[in-house]
């Protein structure tokens, strides 16, 4: 699951475009501020980079400061929260904090997704969406060990991640797909030689530990907790693990801890080909905003293949590939505010200037002008391979690509493709508890009908599995669902502030 950050990025495409760069983030420390009440962590200025990135966060209204905490590498030898090994990663954190804040309920720990999404990088913008919240709440974001500024996993180099992006999609002759698998195993090796079976370090129930490790040092009784996608499945361990630590819980684009990697791709590939035939009615309905209108799916479908064999060079020797043109797509469909940069995009291609399409590709990849890449998807890997021992084999892969591909015409091969890098990754593995979370207060999980990337249908399901979970439905596009729409904010807001439950299966209009 790509990061919810994806939606910020979308966004800002149009400026993008414009100004023909990517924002950047990079923090700088500067003086110590006191601390906090019952709060251990030393912050220090961070505010200058931030407000780079979003403006509205003016030094006069709010204070903008980073801290780190320190954690066992291995919760699993730790001895009352301590590394008996001496071992630690130093957890990276961001908090905002609003001068005029009035009885202060504490903080709110958030995360953007992924795995992989840097809590840091999205918190400036996720602040200047939810000023009620800033009324109540510090926000906390963090970057997960092995994201970011947290002890990063960095171990798939540029080349490797250019060749993976831009790889046939879909390679059906067998030459293509053993291609595919060597490269997967090339970036699986190459991991393993650097970090070995430390790499198992980084699964999502070391992670969660961690969260709990960030709760006490912010002098927190209780946890309040903001989760995105991927971390609604770090929420869900959490709350498996510390159930009586939890004020409030929102868990927004519901994963289902319970499935298996083959269904959760499964769902992925059908949540997105749902997501594409909405983009496609959108088209047709709405010709003044797409170029590519009436029948915006064959003009796709056309670009991919004409990609195929006849690829776009741009001016400096870049080739865009089939693999480049797709992730464009899936780029989009994370946001109805970007589809109309979708139709632009594959407009222009077909016009022979590939610009829109790779700003929105790179986006996705977290790929800058100068061809480097952040540690998204190294980390990514090093998660979801750690998380599970369920994957399938190369062989059972094969067979899963022509399956959906019938069944999931556009999306359904690369997503069986997508599990190569973790049923060759050679390391150990550390798959998280699933279960209840006897005792907690009610955590709210929310789903979006037409969200691609965690499909509706976990949902109902994650919040089952909880024991006390509730459900809140919006009737929108897109990834994830808060801060939308008013019916949302009021849901989400009186929750957090009031611990108000939402009604019942709440159900929430569109825009």
């Amino acid at each position: 699951m790509r990061p919810r950050v994806a939606l910020a990025a979308a966004t800002l495409v149009l400026a993008v475009v414009a100004a023909g760069c990517a924002p950047s983030v990079r923090w700088r420390e500067g003086e110590p501020s006191p601390a906090a009440s019952g709060d251990t962590i030393s912050w220090q200025d961070c505010g200058r980079d931030a407000r780079q990135v979003n403006p509205d966060l003016t030094r006069s209204l709010f204070t903008i400061e980073c801290g780190t905490v320190a954690v066992p590498q291995d919760w699993n030898t730790a001895k009352d929260g301590k590394a008996a090994d001496g071992k630690t990663f130093n957890i990276a954190l961001m908090r905002i904090r609003s001068k005029g804040i009035k009885g202060r309920l504490g903080s709110i720990v958030t995360n953007p997704g992924g795995p992989g999404g840097s809590g840091l990088g999205f918190l400036p913008y996720l602040a200047g969406e939810v000023p009620v919240l800033l009324t109540r709440f510090d926000l906390i974001g963090f970057d997960p060990r092995g994201v970011g500024k947290s002890n990063p996993v960095k171990c798939i180099s540029d080349a490797d991640l250019d060749a993976s992006f831009g790889y046939e999609p879909d390679p059906v002759n067998n030459a293509a797909f053993q291609g595919v698998v060597t490269l997967a195993r090339r970036i699986g090796d190459g991991c393993s030689a650097k970090f070995g079976q430390d790499l198992r370090l980084f699964s999502t129930e070391q992670a969660a530990r961690d969260m709990d490790a960030i709760r006490a040092a912010l002098g927190q009784e209780k946890l309040n907790y903001l989760g995105y996608s991927y971390g609604t499945l770090l929420g869900a361990v959490y709350a498996r693990l510390f159930p009586g630590n939890i004020r409030a819980m929102v868990l927004d684009g519901a994963v289902d801890p319970q499935q298996s990697p083959v269904a959760g791709s499964e769902g992925q590939a059908r949540g997105f080909e749902r997501a594409f035939t909405n983009f496609v009615a959108w088209c047709k309905q709405n010709t003044g905003s797409c170029p590519i209108a009436p029948d915006a799916r064959a003009a796709i479908v056309n670009a991919i293949n004409s990609a195929r064999t006849h690829p776009v060079r741009t001016s400096d020797g870049r080739v865009v590939t089939a693999g480049w043109v797709f992730y464009a797509v899936v780029s989009t469909l994370y946001s109805q505010d970007a589809w109309q940069y979708l139709a632009r995009a594959i407009d222009d291609l077909r016009k022979g200037d590939p610009r829109v399409t790779l700003i929105l590709a790179d986006s996705y990849a977290e790929r800058d002008k100068a061809g480097h890449y952040s540690n998204l998807f190294d980390a990514n890997s090093a998660v979801n391979c750690a998380d599970s021992d369920q994957y399938p084999t190369v062989e059972q892969i094969r067979v899963l690509q022509a399956d959906w591909r019938t069944k999931y015409p556009l999306f359904g091969a690369p997503l069986a493709i997508g599990m190569l890098n973790c049923a060759v990754w050679p390391s150990k593995k550390d798959p998280y508890p699933v279960g209840p979370a006897a005792g907690s207060k009610p955590i709210v999980v929310v789903g979006t009908l037409g969200d691609p990337a965690t499909p509706y249908e976990s949902t109902p399901k994650l919040a089952q599995l909880l024991g006390t979970g509730t459900v809140v439905t919006w009737q929108g596009e897109g990834h994830t669902a808060y801060p939308e729409t008013a019916c949302i904010r009021d849901a989400i807001e009186g929750y957090f502030i009031d611990s108000k439950v939402p009604a019942k299966d709440l159900t929430c209009p569109a825009r």
